[in-house]
């Protein structure tokens, strides 16, 4: 099994289904479909064997909520107006005890807690001149390899190779950073789906010496404007649940908690829960 996730389309008479295969990551998960959901349901199943995979994650339409209820899914996350302005619900099932078993959940919980008893309002931080805000291009992609590189052990998707950042360039993923003497020291990105408009707001790293700033909650605001001027306002965040930081940057900017991800991915340095955050630009 290959460690690169890719995308397959199957095509039945009766269903369609757009699947993303994550081996490294040891998960499926369906991004779209049509037809026959309980037949859609049984190829997915096949696969996910085929795979050897341990969870399996479908993006559900409302109304098809109770037939996932039913099949023995459980929903984990929601986001508002996913599809052309129809809330989507992220449907799970485990394929493996471990997979299913967490021992951090609570700790989680008593982070969201503290978040929410929190201000909401963001500090005005005086940033140095020393600093620049700009989008990201091509020329940009070593730098933000290497950023990621030094952040994390552990990434479920390959930034740590410059082409790999080039290639989401070029597929319409859009990156803002923060420059400190000609060095990248904070970034972001924006995965836009432009057939369902929406944007998921990702890839979220700064140096530690360079946090105090709030420098990622200036290079979100950024990323919104953008989004926004391209006509996409369901935005959303997906975050490690054990994240303090990261969590708090989202509440602050206006973003809602939808949901946590069991053993999602694998990120940091170990196989971890993350939340989901949701914001509909057209109300900012």
């Amino acid at each position: 099994m290959t460690q690169n996730a890719f995308t397959i389309y199957v095509k039945d008479i009766d269903y369609y289904i757009e699947i993303y295969l994550d081996p490294f990551n040891q998960r499926i998960r369906v991004d779209d479909y049509r037809g026959n959901i309980k037949l859609m349901l049984a190829r997915v199943e096949e696969i996910v064997k085929q795979q050897q995979a341990e969870k399996l994650i479908i993006k559900g339409r409302s109304e098809d909520f109770i037939t996932f209820i039913e099949a023995g899914l459980q929903p984990e996350t929601v986001v508002d107006r996913y599809f052309l302005g129809s809330d989507a619900y992220f449907f799970s099932k485990f394929y493996s005890s471990e997979r299913k078993r967490n021992d951090t959940w609570l700790t989680e919980d008593a982070i969201l807690q503290r978040i929410y008893q929190s201000k909401s309002s963001i500090d005005k931080t005086i940033l140095p001149n020393d600093y620049e805000l700009r989008k990201a291009d091509e020329k940009n992609a070593a730098g933000l390899s290497d950023l990621y590189q030094q952040i994390f052990q552990i990434y479920p998707t390959p930034l740590y190779d410059p082409e790999y950042v080039k290639k989401t360039m070029r597929d319409g993923t859009v990156y803002y950073v923060f420059l400190y003497q000609g060095k990248i020291v904070s970034a972001a990105s924006a995965e836009i789906n432009s057939f369902y408009k929406n944007a998921e707001l990702t890839d979220c790293a700064t140096l530690s010496e360079h946090r105090k700033y709030g420098l990622m909650k200036m290079i979100l605001q950024e990323l919104e404007k953008d989004l926004r001027n391209n006509g996409i306002f369901c935005a959303y965040s997906i975050a490690r649940a054990l994240s303090l930081g990261m969590n708090a940057a989202l509440f602050q900017l206006g973003y809602s908690y939808r949901g946590r991800f069991m053993n999602n991915c694998y990120i940091y340095d170990k196989l971890e829960n993350m939340n989901m955050w949701v914001k509909n630009l057209a109300n900012c």
